[in-house]
């Protein structure tokens, strides 16, 4: 399989600090790779270097086949890479809809004078309407965003990232802060999402095993910042050394759908 992104013996030094060492793995279309790791892993760096914040010391970072380190996310984003984050950002004072139209704005470069009047333009608004309607926030358009649930926070912010119209897409932590009752519906709502979109291929950062071996294609685990194991759920939840070096115990995930 062509690989959509890849890094290619990837390391980061911060002075004597090695965050990363010589870290390979490569995402395909179709997939859904998680990556997992404890505190330190080195997992919020490879998030950086993969949205092109960081530009690693050595080794390659290639996105649809284009050397993008170091890029930033605003070109990232206009190759086809959108980023969710772990903490909501959301605008509280603007409207579900006008959350969504921000990003579809940025990423057409329209003037912010034609966001204030984005009703007026049938394009925008009718992508909006799409959007949310992916999202089951349809019924939301009018609403302040303050006033959301913390999940419906989490799917307009993932929404916003969606806007963009991604080949790819990088969640970190996108149930982060929600209930554990509503965090398989949540990752329920964006795989599906996903499909609806055309989205070709998602990047999951999550410390939820459970989701994590629910919901993911391939697993890559990162320790000391280097690649722990690379392999599908069932394989690696077979290996409850690998297992317990992630989660710091033993742990049993749920039967992989």
């Amino acid at each position: 399989m062509t690989a959509l992104m890849e890094t290619v013996g990837v390391s980061k030094a911060y002075g004597s600090f090695v965050a990363l060492d010589g870290v390979s793995l490569s995402i395909a279309e179709g997939e859904l790779v998680s990556i997992v790791g404890p505190n330190g892993a080195g997992k919020t760096t490879l998030v950086n270097v993969l949205t092109g914040l960081v530009e690693p010391t050595k080794g390659l970072v290639r996105f649809k086949g284009e050397d993008i380190a170091g890029i930033g996310p605003v070109l990232l984003a206009e190759r086809g890479m959108a980023r969710a984050f772990q903490l909501v950002h959301v605008f509280p004072a603007l409207t579900v809809a006008e959350n969504i139209a921000v990003a579809i704005v940025s990423h057409r470069r329209r003037s912010f004078a034609l966001f204030a009047s984005f009703k007026k333009d049938e394009t925008i608004r009718q992508r909006v309407h799409e959007v949310a309607a992916i999202f089951g926030l349809e019924g939301k358009l009018d609403a302040m965003a303050r006033l959301l649930s913390q999940g419906e926070k989490k799917l307009l912010d993932i929404a916003s990232a969606f806007a963009l119209s991604p080949d790819v897409i990088l969640l970190d932590e996108p149930t982060s802060g929600v209930s554990t009752r509503d965090k398989h519906g949540i990752m329920r709502t964006l795989v599906d999402a996903a499909k609806r979109a055309g989205i070709k291929a998602i990047i999951l950062v999550e410390h939820d095993m459970d989701l994590v071996a629910e919901y993911s294609s391939r697993i890559v685990a990162l320790k000391g910042g280097k690649v722990l194991a690379d392999l599908p759920p069932a394989q690696f939840f077979s290996d409850p050394e690998i297992a317990a070096a992630v989660v710091g115990k033993l742990f049993k995930a749920r039967q992989p759908r």
